[in-house]
């Protein structure tokens, strides 16, 4: 379902992510480390994509490693991290299964890899309606949006 997911939300591109699914206690410990907020969360992304360094003169000591074909047509985005426990809880709330709920919350920590984000209200509507679009791509003929 991963998959399906970034060919969605990236259509065209040529990147992949990596899905950690966890628990309460990690997802607060990495909110706490990396966010400094000391609460739990149901998703986190991580990402790691980075220009490669380049030497900025000739005589630098900077090793420039080749490329194989695979590296220059994929790039990883990043990680996502998804509480389980806080997906079953949250399905019910949007009256949906767990495996949607689950897939929602991969959509959105992915969308956040590829720069999406909801500080403002019109970021928050715009990624919502990407959520949105994606959700119906995976599940054909159900209602989106109006759980939410």
């Amino acid at each position: 379902m991963a998959a399906q997911i970034l060919a969605v939300a990236d259509p065209g591109g040529r990147s992949s992510a990596s899905i950690v699914v966890a628990d309460d206690d990690t997802l607060r410990d990495l909110n706490h480390r990396f966010r400094g907020l000391d609460e739990e969360t149901d998703v986190l992304s991580f990402g790691d994509y980075q220009e490669p360094v380049e030497p900025t003169a000739p005589e630098a000591d900077i090793p420039v490693f080749p490329q194989t074909p695979e590296e220059e047509e994929e790039r990883t985005l990043g990680e996502v991290v998804v509480s389980y426990p806080r997906a079953v809880l949250q399905a019910p709330e949007h009256d949906w299964p767990v495996e949607r709920e689950m897939a929602l919350l991969v959509i959105h920590g992915v969308l956040h890899l590829l720069g999406h984000d909801h500080a403002e209200p019109d970021e928050e509507a715009a990624m919502k309606a990407l959520e949105d679009e994606t959700l119906a791509r995976l599940f054909p003929g159900e209602a989106v949006g109006a759980q939410r």
